[in-house]
């Protein structure tokens, strides 16, 4: 059974007293109802679990009155088993699929007798409108592929050796050369594979890259279906972009040009194509900045943007090349380039970063561009032995204007620090996080100034 990361998140709702619904959101395939079930095994005596794509008249429970005890004694009726108040985990799939169920977890909520999880892969597509969000009542958590970690942990790594490569992250230390050879073959596994669930296991269980490649076309085909299914408007040019990921993605600049599907295309009619495919969790939309500075948010650039692939094991499947075998033979050279920047992102967006980078005349190109707090945080990632050649990232390093400190090189090599520029190996992407707000952050209001 593969560790997921999204269990300690699970186990932190339920131990906080399940207070709201939990609301589990991302693409399809990677894994939300396989983990929620096997949540359930461990953690409650009583478990309902309704999926409104294969039980569609479970819909008509949720058609009446949305009263919490006409909404009980329905799904009692429905399911022929017996709910026991404060040891019920209900679960609602795929309920993008009836919008009333949506709208009636406030009352469930408030009821308190069962928790309640939902769980969509389509749900920011807006595919049926809800009548009303249950705002105030369910907490949100997106679900990835399997990031890096949770892949060495499929493969048996250990945590010890985990912990041991943070260590030398935190401290900008190099990797004892015999860990970081068999970690630098496992992340060129990881590339290939990708982290959606059904392709690592397959890794996992026999080693046969065919066989995995053959999992991931298939989900590959589900995603085209759901386009054809679930576009209402623009389906032919979320389709267009779609399939044209590979290719935009192995041009010099990584950006999506709109020209090379129709010369006379604009970005203000294919806005909304982008985001379709960004709401449906099928790819991660990284966005231009104008400058180096914080908020990050206000200075993009909305119509420059490089489109990746949610899971690079798909995008090495989507590729007309036979990419698998170069990787292999460890020809992640420059003209895996795309490849690896996707591999990258990924892990950066499982990191809860939102992606952008920085492309302006007389500077030059930086290729992720993360906030941290107040501060920006500059990301390259090199494919090539030349990786010290970054002229786009030391111009930014130089300019007193923006102030940047620190800076990250992801490349083949092993963990060196020159100045204010780290070299890092491209598997420790996986040490650059958020900034977490402490557990605690109690402050005295002191009130007696405005005594008379």
């Amino acid at each position: 059974m593969l560790e997921r990361k999204i269990d300690h998140d699970l186990a932190v709702w339920k131990s906080e007293g399940a207070k709201k619904a939990l609301l589990i959101d991302g693409a399809r395939q990677t894994g939300k109802t396989f983990t929620v079930r096997e949540f359930a095994a461990r953690n409650y005596p009583c478990f309902l679990e309704i999926n409104f794509v294969t039980m569609p008249s479970a819909s008509a429970v949720f058609e009446g009155d949305l009263n919490a005890d006409t909404i009980i004694t329905a799904l009692t009726a429905f399911s022929r088993q017996q709910l026991v108040p404060h040891k019920t985990l209900v679960f609602l799939d795929e309920i993008q699929e009836c919008p009333r169920a949506r709208t009636a977890v406030k009352f469930l909520v408030e009821d308190g007798r069962f928790d309640y999880i939902e769980s969509g892969s389509l749900l920011g597509i807006r595919y049926k409108p809800v009548p009303s969000y249950p705002v105030g009542y369910e907490t949100q958590l997106r679900m990835f592929p399997l990031d890096f970690e949770e892949f060495l942990t499929a493969n048996n790594v250990q945590s010890e050796t985990v912990s041991y490569l943070r260590t030398c992250f935190e401290k900008s230390e190099p990797v004892t050369e015999a860990v970081h050879k068999t970690i630098m073959q496992l992340f060129r596994y990881y590339v290939i594979t990708g982290g959606m669930p059904d392709a690592v296991q397959r890794f996992v269980d026999t080693h046969d890259i065919a066989q995995v490649v053959r999992i991931q076309n298939d989900i590959l085909a589900l995603y085209r279906q759901d386009i054809a299914k679930y576009a209402v408007q623009d389906r032919q040019r979320i389709r267009d972009i779609f399939d044209r990921l590979p290719s935009e993605l192995n041009t010099k600049n990584r950006r999506f040009m709109l020209a090379d599907i129709d010369p006379s295309a604009r970005m203000n009619r294919y806005e909304s194509s982008f985001m379709w495919l960004s709401d449906a969790g099928v790819v991660l939309p990284c966005y231009n900045v104008t400058e180096p500075k914080t908020p990050l948010k206000i200075n993009e650039l909305r119509n420059l943007i490089k489109v990746f692939m949610n899971d690079t094991g798909l995008l090495c499947a989507a590729s007309v090349e036979n990419v698998q075998y170069e990787i292999l033979k460890d020809n992640l050279d420059v003209n895996m380039g795309s490849i690896l920047e996707n591999t990258i992102a990924e892990q950066l967006a499982a990191n809860g970063f939102e992606l952008r980078y920085f492309d302006r005349k007389n500077f030059g190109e930086v290729d992720f561009l993360l906030q941290q707090g107040r501060a920006v945080l500059p990301v390259e990632v090199k494919s090539g032995t030349s990786y010290k050649k970054h002229a786009g990232l030391d111009h930014i390093m130089q300019s007193e204007e923006w102030k940047i400190r620190k800076a990250y090189v992801l490349c083949s090599g092993n963990v060196e620090k020159a100045d204010n520029v780290t070299y890092e190996p491209w598997y420790m992407a996986l040490f650059i996080k958020q900034l977490k707000l402490p557990e605690e952050m109690k402050v005295a209001v002191d009130l007696h100034l405005l005594k008379k």
